[in-house]
Order: C-alpha cells, then structure tokens, then sequence
C-alpha cells in the first residue's frame, strides 16, 4: 500500500476525510443556523464528550456551515484562569471584519468597533484588562477607530459582555444573517467568566439577538455552567459527542479508501472495531498504521493484528505518555487507583481505600489532575479519566 495516498488522519482537532456518525448533529445545527437568520428564538450550543471523540473537529464543521451561510464568526480557546475579554474580543473582532464589506453604513460599524476597542481595554475588576499588573503598556486590539466611551467598558465583565453581545448582533440583524462565538474547552472559564457569559447569552436570548455562543468541553461542563447560573440548564441546548457506531467506523475507514480504490475485507473492519472501540481519534490512528502495513486490497484481519501494536506504541508515546508525563508522582498514583478499579467512573473513596488515606487527604492530587484536565468529576464524589482507555493504558505500566 502507498502510504502517501494514506487517506487517515490522525490528529488534534484534524477533520478526518470522512466526518461519519455525526450527521444528527450536523442537521441540528442547521436548523439553529436557519431559526436564528430568520429571528426565531433558539439556543446557544454546547457540545460534551471525552477527548478523541472529535468535539473541535465538529465546532470547526459548525463554524464551516456559519460562514458558508455569510455569518461572522469567531473563536476562542479557554485556558485556566485567564480572562475571556481578550480573546472574546478579538474573535467577535474577526466576526464583525467578516461582515464590514457587506454592511451600508460604515458609521454603524464603526461606532460598534468602537464599543468593541473599549470592551477589549477596559480595567476588570480582578485587574486584568487595559495595563499589566505593573503598569505594563496599553492594550491594543488593532482596532482602527476610536474607543466608545460608556458602552461595554466598566470593568464588569457580566455587564460588559452583555452589552457588546447585544451591539454586535444588531450588525447581524442589519444584514440578516448572525455572529457565532465558538468556544472550545469551555470548562476551562473561569466561575465569574461563566457567569458573566451565561448572563450575556440569557440577554441575547431574551431580546431575540442573532449571536450564538457554540462551546465544546469535557463531560462535566454542563455541572461548571451551572455553577455559574441556575438556569444554565435551559440557557444551552447540550449534546453528548460520544463513541461511533459500528456502521459509521466501518464507513469512516471505507468511504475515504474507496476513493483511493482500496476495500477492506469485513474481518478487518471488524478487528480495527474492536481495537478502536469506535472512539473516532483510535480509528483514524489504527486504520493509518493498518493501512501502512498492508500489503495489498483488500486489507485483511491479518493486516490490523501486525500494525495494532505499533499503533499502541505511537498511542502509549502520545495521546497516552504526553499526559501521564504532565502528572506529579502523587497524581500518578492516584490515577493508577483509579486505573485499578476499572475503566468506569469510580468513587473517591475507593480510590482512597485502595491507597489507604483518607478521602480529605487526596483532595490536592485529585483537584490538580482536574485542573490539568486528565480526570473529571461525573457526578458528585465519583471521578473519571478524560482520555477514553486511559485506566488501560496505566494497568500496562511498570508499578
């Protein structure tokens, strides 16, 4: 087999050459498009699931389908404790450049850029914001217009946000069409950051402005927006992104190889099935390696048994080794608990029990690896891995 014609493509946020088994999400999301262009009330998106199961490979089909429809969008990605005016700023920046060209008032836009500049500079409440902690040099968001004064520039990000967000859908509103705000690791936010964007997005929903804000994050986002606010649950409309279907694995690997005139042969499909579990980062990363060491079509059971274990190897360096290295010595052990108990979430106190401490005791090595974004909390006093097959790869490891 030619691996340059290797049409996989495992990677971070890489759309594969096949997009399968999201095709529900895909017409959802084009219903949203469709209501919110026409002034229908509809929802800002929220999209869960473990890593590998592609949530940034359909935020970024999502925003594809907003720019093919002439939206302004802009995205973000959330970092642990860093304030979201900047980088909200400069993506609704990008939003509002998308759709300058084709407005018929340039003082409109201008004015908005304005309140934009001064959102972007203004001094927040926790200090972030125009200067650097210790008089560092202004701010500038590259915004050729002046600042606007008294609009989106208090220091309150919740009173702040809401009036740029409803600024800058009036521009959509003018053309008929909307802004989307994608937002991907959205559980990293910071509480008030949450809060101030729920209470914005409350706003929009209530006066029926055109912007959207679409987030992506691991299971328990829906728990960290509701933290922030309590109608959080009704703000979203949320959406599981979870593990393939049999027939939609077998056709994210067949569809890309028939047109590399390339066929699998039914055992095969079944054998990379059963190594992947369907999760759809595995199945571009076993079907690339099975294809290299294929001799010839059709691929065989053969093939993806001699190209599993480098496939795992590559897994156990990367997707795997790169995270297990991020954690201290008592977060490994702690995770290595976890890993003993099985590959569902477990209670905090079994793991305490299989270390013989106390639950209180283990609270700094469990919050560090939440933070680190290696573990979750289900539910409350349950704990999981992030990484599907991560508990796996640790039962493999040398104690």
């Amino acid at each position: 087999m030619d691996p340059v014609r290797n049409p996989y493509a495992p990677g971070a946020g890489q759309r594969p050459p096949e997009l399968a088994g999201r095709e529900r999400e895909l017409r959802q999301f084009e219903v949203v498009l469709e209501r919110v262009a026409r002034g229908r009330p509809e929802r800002s998106t929220v999209l869960t699931g473990l890593r590998g199961v592609g949530k940034t490979v359909l935020l970024n089909a999502f925003r594809s389908m907003a720019i093919q429809r002439l939206w302004g969008t802009g995205k973000i990605e959330a970092r642990p404790e860093q304030s979201i005016r900047r980088p909200v700023a400069a993506a609704l920046h990008m939003a509002l450049r998308e759709l300058a060209p084709r407005h018929r008032a340039p003082d409109r836009i201008e004015h908005v850029l304005g309140v934009l500049k001064a959102f972007a500079q203004a001094k927040s409440d926790d200090g972030a914001g125009a200067k650097a902690a210790k008089g560092g040099p202004r701010w500038q968001p590259g915004i050729d217009v002046p600042a606007v004064r008294g609009r989106a520039d208090s220091g309150d990000l919740e009173i702040d946000l809401m009036e740029l967000f409803v600024d800058a859908a009036s521009i959509a509103t003018d053309l008929g069409v909307g802004i989307a705000l994608f937002i991907d690791e959205m559980q990293d936010i910071t509480p008030d950051d949450i809060s101030a964007l729920c209470t914005a997005c409350h706003e929009l929903s209530q006066n029926g402005g055109p912007l959207i804000v679409v987030g992506a994050g691991l299971p328990h986002l829906p728990a960290v927006l509701s933290a922030g606010k309590s109608y959080s649950e009704r703000l979203f409309s949320y959406t599981r992104i979870d593990r393939l279907s049999r027939s939609a694995a077998d056709y994210a690997l067949t569809a890309p190889a028939d047109e590399e005139g390339v066929d699998f042969g039914p055992e095969a499909l079944e054998a990379l099935y059963r190594v992947s579990d369907g999760f759809p980062f595995f199945v571009q990363a076993y079907g690339k390696v099975t294809w290299d060491h294929a001799l010839r079509s059709p691929i065989t059971a053969e093939d993806v048994e001699i190209a599993a274990p480098e496939a795992e190897e590559e897994l156990a360096v990367g997707f795997f080794g790169s995270r297990y290295e991020r954690a201290t010595p008592a977060e490994r052990d702690y995770m290595r608990a976890m890993a003993s108990l099985g590959d569902e979430p477990v209670q905090t106190t079994d793991v305490a029990t299989s270390l013989g401490r106390r639950p209180s005791s283990l609270s700094p090595a469990r919050d560090s690896l939440i933070k680190k974004g290696l573990v979750y909390s289900a539910e409350r006093g349950t704990i999981a891995f992030t990484v599907p097959h991560f508990g796996r790869f640790l039962r493999r490891q040398p104690d």
